[in-house]
């Protein structure tokens, strides 16, 4: 944090300038194929496969995909165009405080998936140290596995991270393994994977279900739909491009091409594991799949994948939130044991069972952030930004003691009609949140707390990529800038 106490200009938040930005399109579809291979996704097929055949699954999911791959791209114009994370922006519709509300939620969504995949890693040592010495207690394994990994985070141990390369395909190969073995196994009890459905619906009830498949999945990736410009400023893109598709094109490839196709993947593999063996949870579906020493060597690997994918997906970012929110006195190491004690309080063995309700929820109320994000960027502001004022502690957007109650508010009534409204959650928290955040700011906050860039609209003054901008944020000479790996925000 900058000495002389401006926290507005800690060194990982200032704006990336267009030389320092190296993901490509390809790489960054590469980089999809490695953040979509989550195997909580096998939940949505299994809850969708009891009202829904194979195929209308599938159908839900890649309509679910790329509408959420869309509202990525959409808000990641402000990564690619400023150079903005999500943090920073964030103060211009919540204010240099505010923006900590929103953040927060991003971190406890983070820590709740922490929980997730220790839960999964937990069950999978469960069976290794089951069928080397016949212990059988999973809590057991789950504390344990939690516990290393916060404190391999604390201390800042990289060699376990580093598999992190090695996990998306080593979990796509088994993946591929369950495919085969469960469809097999679901045959021989006379259940064809494309036909077979436990509770048929039809008529309004399979629309809803089928929406309820949509909505999972947007609600899956909602975090990043928001988050988005924490990864794309460091996304290659043209200078004085004013054309968005093309300024854009490294994140059409990697969140509507990419994205879609590993997410419907996983999406299948959960859908014929409850087929196959009445049970979407990827543990149970590999142990009626394989046995014995290839059994033991696929559940380390599951191990070993959520271990490294969760230290840099969820606890890393987590932790980084509960540290910027908390100040001078909350380091990383506490943030990080913040980050534990979360993920294991939502009791994520349950969680799991309800998860595809909890995405609906997490999805609305994310969502009305996103439409929020919309509103401010492309409506109001028209892509023009005071980056400037972004970092200072009493410039624009200070608003009333560092709040803006437009975004607040609208927040808050976006998140609540999606709750009501849960089997459109997301349309319904865009949507509503988006045309209230409209009117408040338009209309009230935005005439009491002017805004530079709306009441003088200039390119040259506000845009930046597109008229061949970096943004420099001056910090005291003594401050080293560190910037954040981009793969850190990708969950």
């Amino acid at each position: 944090m900058e000495k002389g106490g401006n926290y507005l200009k800690s060194p990982d938040l200032l704006p990336i300038n267009h030389g320092d930005r190296k993901i490509s399109a390809f790489g960054f579809a590469v980089i999809w194929v490695g953040m979509a291979v989550v195997l909580a996704a096998f939940a949505i097929g299994g809850d969708g496969i009891q009202s829904l055949s194979l195929g209308w699954v599938i159908v839900a999911t890649i309509i679910g995909s790329v509408l959420i791959g869309i509202f990525m791209t959409i808000i990641g114009d402000i990564g690619v165009e400023h150079g903005l994370s999500f943090p920073v922006y964030m103060r211009a519709p919540f204010g240099t405080v505010g923006t900590h509300f929103p953040s927060l939620v991003r971190g406890i969504t983070a820590s709740c998936w922490f929980g997730i995949n220790t839960y999964f890693g937990s069950t999978a040592m469960n069976g290794i140290l089951n069928a080397l010495f016949g212990f059988d207690n999973w809590f057991v394994c789950f504390l344990i596995f939690a516990a290393v990994q916060l404190i391999n985070t604390a201390l800042g141990i990289k060699a376990v991270e580093r598999f992190a390369d090695l996990a998306a395909p080593t979990i796509i190969l088994i993946s591929s393994w369950m495919y085969i073995s469960l469809s097999d196994k679901a045959l021989a009890q006379g259940r064809d994977v494309w036909t077979w459905i436990e509770n048929p619906v039809t008529g309004g009830a399979a629309f809803t279900a089928f929406m309820v498949v949509v909505m999972a999945n947007m609600g899956f990736w909602a975090t990043l739909a928001a988050d988005m410009p924490s990864l794309s400023r460091f996304f290659k893109a043209p200078k004085n491009e004013r054309n968005w598709f093309k300024r854009n094109k490294a994140q059409l490839m990697g969140s509507i091409v990419a994205m879609p196709i590993v997410n419907t993947f996983m999406v299948v593999i959960g859908a014929v594991s409850y087929v196959a063996v009445m049970n979407y949870d990827p543990v149970v579906g590999l142990q009626e799949a394989a046995s014995g020493f290839i059994l033991g060597i696929l559940l380390l690997m599951i191990v070993l994948a959520q271990w490294s994918t969760n230290t840099s997906a969820n606890v890393i970012p987590a932790a980084v939130i509960f540290s910027n929110v908390g100040g001078p006195k909350v380091p990383f190491w506490v943030g990080v044991i913040m980050a534990g004690v979360v993920g294991m309080l939502v009791q994520p063995w349950s969680l799991f069972g309800i998860i595809i309700p909890a995405l609906l929820v997490i999805g609305g109320i994310l969502s009305a952030i996103v439409g929020i994000l919309f509103v401010d960027y492309y409506i109001l502001r028209k892509r023009r930004v005071n980056v400037h004022d972004l970092y200072e502690t009493h410039g624009q957007f200070r608003y009333m003691n560092g709040v803006n109650m437009a975004g607040l508010l609208a927040w808050v009534v976006g998140g609540l009609a999606s709750y009501f409204v849960s089997t459109y959650s997301f349309f319904v928290g865009f949507g509503i949140g988006g045309l209230v955040y409209y009117f408040l700011a338009k209309h009230w906050y935005f005439k009491k707390y002017k805004q530079a860039e709306i009441e003088d609209p200039s390119d040259e003054k506000y845009l930046g990529i597109t008229v061949g901008r970096d943004w420099i944020i001056d910090v005291p000479q003594e401050e080293t800038v560190i910037v954040a790996d981009p793969v850190d925000t990708k969950a």
